[in-house]
């Protein structure tokens, strides 16, 4: 991953192949944000009416390039569109930095003029650097690694200060994690299976204090894991159980993490649509992100504990597949009746809560692509958030917020609970009897698995998998759901400490 240092240079003297500046709308001006204004006024009363003939209005995520003629140092600048100056934030940043790096091309040096008023601003332009920087190359023949921008610079007055310098630390693990699960997402599920999933787990350099346990199908069966076995009955590609478990010397709080690890999901004998299954190979992100996030907090030694556990199964068709209609039982004994096997995700799901909550957190997460009502209810770019405590379901979306990824908190509607409790054979009916609250749904089921521990759902189904151009930072393909957001939240429980 590119490296980035920071420099306190006047813009105009900064000798790189190519600069990028922010322009703001100022009621119906143009205005170039410091410190790329001394970029715009080295171009003289010119720079605003060749944005003008170039068609530019400074929309957010607009680019303009200018060959600089000289009048600065670089021979090219970008500049980026941020929308209206007042309304400037520091994902507005993240965003420009995105944008600005997926424009340049062959140049092997950039540095980024884009305003930085405190420590969070230069965190958020170095991972909009970073993560919009990102490209899946490992499959393609024709890929070249020289065309890769080997010096980036970010021009800020904060240069010099150890606030900044944290910041562009910080920002290199979250853009490390996050484009780890970006990377694990985009495999082809034939080379990620559970078994290699893990495997790819343990070969990582795990940070001090971190311990790695994987459970393999044997010993899944001996701890009575029927949810995640019945899932993977069907593959021949047997399942997992990933625990990473971080423990700083002193924790302040014990969070755990799970996530959904499906490696591939067919459907099972509910088969899927043929469009349904062509970008099925992402239904593990919930564990990708889980597991990655964890990796970062134990990188950035916070001093928070977390249990992270990963169910991780390959939903497929065969003569051992799980039935509609078949029992499962999870493990601590609860059974279920399951209607539907593409609705494997919580099966999986219900075993790693229990294992979670065996292990005594303060607070459980799980995350998971879970459910296509979600998309339905909050589009492709918005997660959901349910939980068994109103507070924490609040204050999820707003951690994320400041994390700059957009969730939305959803209710778990009281009649849930009777539909998660009608089947007529088991303790559980695993599928919603009704075409809708199908999300609402499922967090009750999953609910059934957490006991009295505080609990929150994140379902990621829509934003985990970009199946449209890049935006942003946002590549096409794994995007890195909900990474920043539960590093975001160790963060705000270690400051609260």
């Amino acid at each position: 991953m590119t490296s980035i240092s920071l420099r306190s240079t006047d813009p105009t003297r900064s000798r790189v192949d190519v600069i990028v500046i922010a322009v703001a709308r100022s009621g119906k001006r143009l205005a170039a944000l410091a410190p790329g204004d001394q970029v715009a006024a080295a171009f003289g009363r010119r720079f605003v009416p060749t944005l003008s003939t170039l068609g530019f209005e400074g929309k957010a995520g607009e680019i303009a390039r200018l060959p600089s003629a000289g009048v600065v140092k670089s021979p090219l600048v970008i500049a980026v569109g941020v929308g209206d100056e007042s309304s400037v934030t520091t994902e507005s940043l993240r965003r420009a930095a995105g944008v600005g790096v997926r424009a340049i091309h062959n140049a092997a040096s950039a540095a980024f003029a884009l305003p930085t008023a405190d420590g969070a601003d230069v965190q958020a332009v170095c991972e909009g650097i970073l993560l919009g920087g990102y490209e899946f190359t490992d499959y393609r023949s024709d890929d070249d690694e020289d065309d890769d921008i080997s010096t980036v610079v970010v021009l800020t007055d904060l240069a010099r200060t150890a606030t900044a310098q944290q910041a562009v630390a910080t920002a290199t693990t979250v853009a490390e994690a996050v484009n780890r699960t970006r990377d694990w997402v985009n495999i082809p599920a034939r080379d990620l299976t559970p078994a290699s999933f893990a495997d790819a787990v343990a070969a990582l350099e795990l940070p001090d204090r971190t311990k790695l346990t994987v459970w393999d199908d044997t010993r899944l069966e001996k701890e009575e894991c029927g949810g995640i076995l019945g899932v993977g009955q069907g593959s021949d590609n047997p399942p997992r159980l990933v625990r990473l478990a971080y423990k700083p010397k002193k924790p302040t709080m014990h969070l755990a993490l799970v996530g959904k690890g499906i490696t591939y999901d067919s459907g099972g004998l509910s088969l899927k649509t043929h469009a349904g299954l062509m970008a099925m190979k992402c239904d593990m992100a919930g564990a990708a992100a889980a597991m990655c996030a964890t990796l970062a907090i134990a990188s950035l030694e916070l001093p928070i504990q977390v249990t992270c556990l990963a169910a991780m199964a390959e939903n497929m068709v065969s003569g051992g597949s799980t039935r509609p209609g078949d029992v499962l039982t999870i493990r601590g004994g609860t059974t279920v009746e399951v209607h539907n096997t593409d609705a494997e995700g919580r099966l999986v799901l219900a075993d790693a809560l229990v294992v979670a909550s065996e292990a005594k957190p303060d607070l459980i997460v799980d995350v998971a692509t879970l459910t296509g009502p979600c998309i339905v209810a909050l589009g492709k770019r918005t997660a959901g958030v349910m939980s068994n405590d109103d507070a924490l379901r609040d204050a999820i979306p707003a951690a994320a917020l400041r994390a700059g990824e957009p969730m939305w908190p959803l209710p778990i509607a009281e009649e849930m609970k009777a539909k998660v409790h009608s089947s007529t054979i088991a303790d559980l009916r695993q599928h919603n009897p009704d075409p809708v609250g199908g999300a609402l749904f499922a967090a009750a089921f999953l609910r059934e698995f957490v006991g009295a521990h505080r609990w929150a759902h994140l379902d990621i189904a829509g934003p985990a998998f970009n199946d449209g151009d890049p935006f942003g930072y946002t590549p096409k393909g794994g995007t890195g759901s909900a990474v920043r957001t539960l590093i975001r939240l160790a963060q705000e429980f270690a400051d609260e400490s």
